[in-house]
C-alpha cells in the first residue's frame, strides 16, 4: 500500500486531510497505549533485543537487524531473531528453513534473515521468544515488535528513515505514525536514523527538538559483489517500503534504469506480472534487477533471469550500540 501524500508532509504543517482525520488518530493512540500497558507475557532467560519502527512501511528495520546480529555473532554470540513473518501462511513458531521454506511460507524478511542467522516466524511473539530460548539463543533479536507488549524488551532500537522522518508528525490515519514520536521515543533506548548525509541533516533540521535519546546514524551501503553496473541498461522493480531509494542507488552505481516498476511492500510477485516485466525487459533490451526482499519472493523459474543488488547497513559509530551490549553482559566493555 503506498502511503497517502498528505502523510509526508512536515511535521509543522499537518495539511487538511491530516487534520480532518485526526480525531480517528486520537482513537488509535489511545488503542495502541491501551494495548502497551498489558504486563509482558514473558521475561526470556537471556537478553531479547527489539529493533522496532514507529512509522507504518519501511524504515531499514531489516538492514539493521542483519547488521545487529552479525556484530553479535562476531563477539561468539549464537543469534536467534523472531518474526511475526508478514504475509506467510505460517503462524508459528516454526525455524525457518531456506531449503524447504518459500516466501509464501514465511514471508519475505525471515527467509532473507534466515541466511545469517537462526531465524523464527512467530504470530506470538511470546511462543516466538519461547522456542528461540528453548533452542539454544544466547541473544534474541525481535524484528519488529515495538509495539506488541507480549515480551519484555531488555533493549529497544527505533529505526526511521532520515529522509522522511516521522512524515507529518501524526498518527494513523492521520498520518504514518503507530503511535506519537514523544511516547514511542520515551519508551525506546536508541534511535536510528537510516540515510546519507544530507537527508540525515534534514532529519536533524525537522526533528532534532523532539529527540533527548542517544542518536546513532547509519546508511545503506551496496555490497561488493564484483558485479560492474557501469552503464548497464535495467529494468528495476521493488517492492520494499521506499522503492525509489533502490532506483537512486542502482542510478549511482551508473546504471542506466531505463524503467522502474515501483510496487507495494510485500506485494505478491505473480507470474503474470513477472511475464509482462521479462517481456518489457527484452523489449527494452535491458536487465531485470531487485532487491534482496524481493528476490526472497522471485518464483525459481524467475531467480537466474533477475539480478539482485544487495545493500548492508554501515553505522557511523557503534559505540552507544555497545555501551548498551556490553550492560547486558552480551559483550565486553571498552
Amino acid at each position: 500500500m503506498r502511503p497517502p501524500n498528505y502523510w509526508n508532509n512536515p511535521a509543522c504543517a499537518p495539511g487538511w486531510q491530516a487534520r480532518l482525520l485526526a480525531p480517528l488518530a486520537a482513537i488509535y493512540a489511545a488503542a495502541t497505549a491501551r494495548r502497551l500497558s498489558k504486563k509482558p507475557d514473558i521475561t526470556a532467560r537471556v537478553p531479547v533485543i527489539c529493533i522496532g519502527n514507529l512509522n507504518i512501511g519501511g524504515t531499514g528495520k531489516t538492514p539493521a537487524t542483519i547488521a545487529l546480529s552479525l556484530r553479535l555473532q562476531g563477539h561468539g554470540l549464537t543469534v536467534h531473531i523472531v518474526s511475526r513473518g508478514y504475509g506467510g501462511a505460517l503462524s508459528g513458531p516454526v525455524q525457518v528453513d531456506e531449503v524447504r521454506h518459500s516466501a509464501r511460507d514465511t514471508g519475505d524478511e525471515p527467509l532473507l534473515l534466515a541466511a545469517f542467522t537462526p531465524t523464527w516466524v512467530a504470530r506470538d511473539r511470546a511462543a516466538g521468544v519461547r522456542a528461540a530460548q528453548t533452542a539454544g539463543a544466547e541473544v534474541i533479536l525481535l524484528d519488529d515488535g515495538f509495539q506488541n507488549p507480549s515480551v519484555q524488551k531488555d533493549l529497544s532500537i527505533i529505526v526511521v528513515d532520515a529522509r522522511r522522518g516521522f512524515g507529518n508528525g501524526r498518527v494513523i490515519p492521520a498520518g504514518p505514525l503507530r503511535e506519537p514520536v514523544a511516547v514511542g521515543l520515551g519508551r525506546c533506548d536508541i534511535l536510528l536514523s537510516i540515510g546519507g548525509a544530507g537527508d540525515q541533516d534534514v532529519f536533524d533540521a525537522n526533528w532534532s527538538d523532539h529527540i533527548t535519546l542517544p542518536h546513532c546514524r547509519g546508511q545503506l551501503v551496496p555490497l561488493e559483489t564484483g558485479m560492474d553496473w557501469a552503464d548497464v541498461k535495467v529494468l528495476a522493480f521493488a517492492g520494499i517500503g521506499h522503492p525509489d531509494k533502490f532506483f537512486d542507488t542502482l542510478r549511482r552505481l551508473g546504471a542506466k534504469v531505463v524503467r522502474t516498476k515501483a510496487l507495494d511492500d510485500h506485494q505478491p510477485l505473480s507470474d503474470v506480472m513477472l511475464k509482462r516485466l521479462e517481456h518489457e525487459a527484452a523489449t527494452l533490451n535491458a536487465q531485470l534487477v531487485t532487491t534482496e526482499k524481493d528476490a526472497a519472493r522471485l518464483p525459481k523459474a524467475y531467480r537466474a533471469k533477475v539480478l539482485t543488488l544487495p545493500v548492508r547497513l554501515q553505522l557511523t559509530d557503534w559505540s552507544e550500540i555497545d555501551r548498551r551490549l556490553a550492560a547486558l553482559g552480551l559483550i565486553s566493555a571498552g
